[in-house]
């Protein structure tokens, strides 16, 4: 009767036994190795002017307390993978000029999203300072406010008087932006610029950025 009243006891502590030892192989296994993470690929962003000059101006206030803009201008660079279809009106990379009437200094500010080996630095990058002065008709800032119209509705307005026939034909023609004062005219304009050279381009159309109305073509 002794020995039946063991065999129970003796068969838990079998099983018992066995687990232990099947616990303790599982902890000295080797975790397994940990998958290197893919790097995060970067792709570039597009943005209108007016939204890249409003990240810039926060920028140069930082520089100088009545910082205003004088000039902003796109900066044309082809990106493999992007068609140029797509992004009518906006630039990954914008440039523009702010000037200090109390330190009678200017200084440029770039913003760029371009992803690539060989792009330039993400971010907002300030350039050198330069002398500047108010009374200078040409280098005259002007105030935000006038702004309210963007670059992609200036393309839209510079499409219906030249522009759209142009890039039915080559629909990678480069379109570039400049957002300046006319002191003759006392209104701030957008200057859509289409051709592969800036300087003596294909068509250039300029539109009224308060009002978003046909001014003339330019060339």
């Amino acid at each position: 009767m002794i020995m039946r009243s063991l065999r129970p006891s003796m068969l838990l502590m079998s099983i018992s036994a066995a687990m232990l030892l099947a616990a303790c192989s599982s902890e000295n296994k080797p975790a397994p190795a940990a998958q290197p993470s893919k790097p995060v690929e970067q792709k570039s962003e597009f943005q209108s002017g007016r939204i890249a000059l409003q990240r810039l101006y926060t920028t140069a206030r930082g520089w100088a307390s009545d910082a205003e803009p004088i000039r902003l201008e796109s900066q044309y660079r082809k990106i493999e993978g992007a068609s140029a279809t797509v992004n009518r009106g906006k630039a990954a990379m914008w440039r523009a000029n702010f000037g200090s009437p109390a330190r009678q200094l200017q200084k440029p500010y770039m913003w760029s999203s371009v992803a690539g080996p060989d792009a330039p630095e993400r971010g907002i990058n300030p350039g050198a300072e330069d002398g500047f002065s108010a009374s200078n008709a040409f280098t005259r800032p002007f105030n935000l406010v006038y702004l309210k119209v963007d670059s992609d509705k200036a393309f839209e307005v510079a499409q219906q008087h030249g522009g759209s026939a142009l890039l039915k034909k080559n629909p990678d023609l480069p379109v570039n932006y400049v957002l300046d004062w006319d002191p003759r005219r006392s209104e701030l304009i957008w200057h859509v610029i289409y051709g592969q050279n800036s300087n003596d381009p294909d068509l250039q159309i300029a539109v009224d950025a308060s009002s978003g109305s046909y001014i003339r073509k330019e060339s």
